[in-house]
């Protein structure tokens, strides 16, 4: 049996605020209504609704142009990194996109949550990787990261 709530806050891969989904009663008692994510969606809240999705389209029209802020910061940079290697050429370890975060807000000054960055799998091999990007709102981009030898920059 379904529990319908009101989301208050945005919930990754469940809704936005403003709307009324139904959830398991397990994850609506110990995640969303703990944490103040939800509400049950009696009468008295659902009155509330409209003035949370208007609060909300205001925060996505933010979100959005902020978002498109720092995709224009991203498109067409390069950042560089430097590995060992072994001597056949194979790198010890790999570029995580915890590193690819770090490397950005290092080199750029650009704030980035992990999340953000959407390689598949951590990069294992030298050279120019094209690394894309979801910010909010949908906004996405790309940019360059180099990825190099000691060697090489001997």
């Amino acid at each position: 049996m379904a529990t319908k709530l009101l989301l208050i806050e945005d919930v990754e891969s469940l809704g936005r605020s403003g709307e009324v989904v139904n959830v398991k009663p397990g994850y609506a008692r110990n995640f969303l209504l703990p944490q103040g994510l939800a509400v049950v969606a009696d009468t008295h809240a659902l009155r509330r609704q409209d003035k949370l999705k208007e609060e909300r389209q205001k925060k996505a029209a933010e979100d959005k142009q902020e978002s498109e802020g720092i995709a224009g910061q991203l498109e067409g940079i390069t950042l560089t990194t430097v590995v060992k290697v072994d001597h056949e050429g194979h790198m010890y370890g790999s570029v995580t996109a915890h590193e690819i975060v770090h490397l950005l807000q290092e080199q750029k000054n650009i704030v980035l949550e992990k999340k953000n960055v959407q390689i598949k799998h951590p990069i294992k091999t030298t050279g120019t990787h094209s690394i894309p990007v979801k910010l909010k709102e949908g906004v996405s981009a790309t940019f360059n990261l180099e990825v190099t030898s000691e060697e090489e920059k001997k």
